[in-house]
């Protein structure tokens, strides 16, 4: 008998107890708190009484109801504590932890045992019993350093000796096994968990995070950090953890609508959509290229985003030698009222005639015209027939404007409400004001381009130059698969979330799009805009066997494959299939689907155009599911897509149904996109041609 494995599920046992208590006490709380809150909240509402009849009794009114605001807003802050906490305690009750570590922390001192799980846990004495694994403490698990290694503690490296790193598999109360283990090759619970089948859901790699992973994962808070991994290097579960460990680390301050994550298409965006809840996070702002046009109503023009990146140069330089015209500027207007004209727009950048044109001008510009907007808006007060407006509101209106009905006894009285009506009616005003509708946008930049029109990057980057950020709320912003941006479109993100830090993930040799960024172009467009770049290289494959690993390593530079590796244990060699003809081909095509259908996993038949789907599709007669870019992938069977789409996911077997001299020539473009086909397979790949074979393959 194991002594070691009967302790460790002594302890689990334990622990599992604890959190049984602590969810069947926090549910009691809070069905009990809910019941007795609202009690209070009844009793506390009928003793305010609603007296608008003088200026004291509004003022006692107004004063009781602020004080059973305050006391429900108490309520729901102590809800929301225990809420979380119970939300913790269900998440560990699925596995209470999957690591543990010894740390020896003082000399003299006994050993400290740490267990790590997904969240942290606290006694009734206030004691962590479980660590979250973005805790400092934790990063002694990652760091993979038996002996004496290191965690940062409030910004300073705190030194302690390693003594056991030990990893479990455990599904609630059951420990199936341990690992005691040093260096990452011997990482018992990644083998383990790259042996498993293709998910139709990415899954979170808490547990398995690797040492050069976890560089990522913890990276200092920098203005822009380019991480460039190999071909299933986890890139983008690296992504996803370091967005939960920048929620952990500023719990207090991040919103998630503060964070925009960018990513390919919609089915990538279904991918991912489980990994930050499982990790009891919230999605971030998780958006495509198009979609993030289409929030700023420019999904009607043409998107710009294969254009000319020097024709936006060639707007920064017009910017800055540029001086408004009055046919540049429009008046506001709301509701079909007027509020400030053109003239009067013009006399407020007239007034700062002296600065040139950019977002220091559009701000102060933007300043005078608020205090304007609020001298218009005094102004319509006094109106007659604007006060006549308002006294013509029926009671729902009312309330809307006036959170209580109205009586005014006087003129003075009736100016004051009045001016409310207008402040809030022609609210949208200010907001126009900001959002530099005051601008016409797209004839400054026709007028500086020397063009008739512009696309929706070009409309977007003018306005930038001109008037300035526009996302001053967005902290941070994640590019998954930057390498397939170009140039215009992270000139127009660099500037546009001109404020928050950006992490780039990509992989140069994955570009498969001709107008693709170079990594070289991708630091100077945000090093132009956001200081220095810093940057990580991820260089080992958890994804493809060895035998496919090399493979697509064979169309790197030496120099490049040579560092490359996976921890993939030995697999299949990859197939190669030349068909004489079409009839050939297509029963090669159709044999393989039926052994595909046979067997377990996810298949995917990945071909480069989308003319080849159609035409694969309607050869096998309807036998395989076409993926569109908004399904969600399937957790198994046999699905026919493009390589574009293709991106980024993963497959138990890829068969490349286009890898002929044709589709595939002996390009640097071809290259790439073999390489990234190739890759997306995990176990398994052929590669079928019919005549000859891609000269990348010989």
């Amino acid at each position: 008998m194991d002594e070691t494995f009967s302790q460790e599920q002594q302890h689990l046992l334990e622990v599992y107890a604890k959190l049984e208590q602590i969810r069947d006490a926090l549910t009691a709380d809070l069905e009990s708190d809910h019941a007795g809150a609202a009690q209070d909240l009844i009793d506390m509402s009928e003793e305010v009484r609603l007296n608008f009849n003088s200026a004291d009794e509004t003022m006692e009114t107004l004063a009781a109801i602020e004080t059973l605001n305050a006391v429900i807003d108490a309520y729901n802050q102590y809800h929301d504590i225990k809420l979380d906490e119970l939300r913790r305690a269900i998440m560990l009750l699925r596995q209470p932890y999957f690591a543990k570590v010894t740390l020896k922390m003082r000399p003299g001192r006994p050993p400290r045992d740490v267990y790590i799980g997904a969240a942290g846990m606290t006694d009734e004495r206030s004691i962590p019993f479980i660590v979250d694994w973005r805790s400092p403490v934790a990063e002694t698990y990652y760091n993979q350093e038996m002996g004496e290694t290191s965690y940062l503690m409030d910004g300073k490296a705190r030194t302690v000796e390693l003594l056991l790193r030990r990893q479990f598999d455990i599904v609630r109360d059951k420990l199936n096994m341990y690992f005691d283990t040093t260096v990452a090759i011997e990482d018992s619970l990644l083998l383990a968990a790259l042996k498993a089948h293709h998910t139709e859901k990415l899954q979170a790699i808490t547990a398995t995070i690797q040492r050069e992973q976890n560089t990522v994962v913890r990276h200092e808070d920098v203005p822009v950090l380019l991480v460039s991994g190999i071909a299933g290097s986890g890139k983008t579960s690296v992504m996803l953890q370091r967005i939960a460990y920048l929620f952990y680390n500023q719990r207090k301050t991040l919103d998630p609508k503060q964070v925009f994550l960018f990513t390919p298409n919609q089915m990538f965006v279904h991918y991912i959509d489980t990994v930050l809840p499982t990790l009891g996070e919230s999605n971030p702002q998780t958006v495509t290229w198009d979609a993030f046009l289409a929030s700023l109503d420019l999904s009607g023009r043409n998107s710009g985003a294969q254009g000319s990146a020097d024709e936006l140069r060639r707007l920064e330089r017009a910017v800055a030698s540029m001086t408004l015209e009055a046919g540049d500027l429009r008046e506001i207007r709301v509701d079909g009222v007027r509020l400030l004209t053109a003239a009067q727009i013009k006399n407020a950048v007239e007034k700062f005639s002296r600065i040139p044109a950019g977002p220091r001008l559009a701000a102060l510009v933007e300043e005078e015209l608020h205090e304007k907007l609020e001298r218009r808006f005094d102004a319509l007060a006094k109106d007659d027939e604007m006060q006549e407006d308002m006294l013509g509101l029926d009671i729902e209106d009312q309330l809307e404007y006036f959170d209580s009905t109205i009586a005014p006894y006087d003129e003075e009285e009736t100016r004051a409400l009045a001016r409310i009506y207008v402040s809030k009616r022609f609210a949208a005003a200010h907001d126009a004001i900001d959002s530099a509708a005051w601008l016409r946008i797209d004839r400054i930049g026709m007028r500086l381009l020397g063009r008739s029109d512009l696309t929706a990057a070009e409309w977007l980057y003018t306005k930038l130059l001109v008037a300035g950020g526009q996302a001053k709320h967005v902290r941070y912003v994640m590019i998954d698969e930057v390498q397939d941006y170009s140039e215009v479109q992270l000139m127009v993100l660099a500037r546009y979330f001109a404020n928050a830090h950006f992490l780039l993930l990509g992989d140069e040799n994955q570009a498969i799009f001709e107008h693709a960024a170079s990594f070289d172009a991708i630091r100077g467009i945000f090093s132009a805009v956001h200081g220095d770049v810093a940057e990580c290289a991820l260089t080992t494959s958890y994804r493809s066997s060895p035998e496919i690993t090399e493979l697509f390593a064979s169309l790197l530079d030496a120099d490049v494959a040579m560092s490359l590796s996976s921890v993939q244990r030995e697999g299949t060699k990859p197939e190669q299939i030349v068909c004489e003809d079409r009839e050939s081909y297509l029963g090669t095509l159709g044999r393989l689907v039926d052994e595909a259908e046979a067997s377990s996993g996810l298949t995917a038949i990945i071909v480069q155009r989308k003319e080849t789907v159609h035409w694969i599709d309607k050869q096998l007669g309807g036998r395989v599911r076409v993926l569109a870019r908004n399904d969600a992938l399937p957790k198994s069977g046999v699905v026919l897509l493009t390589l574009a789409l293709a991106k980024g996911l993963e497959f138990d077997h890829v068969i490349i149904a286009d890898a002929d001299g044709n589709d595939y020539l002996g390009t640097p473009l071809a290259r790439r996109r073999l390489y990234t086909a190739i890759s997306r397979a995990m176990h398994k790949v052929t590669l079928l041609a019919q005549g000859d074979l891609s000269p990348l393959l010989k």
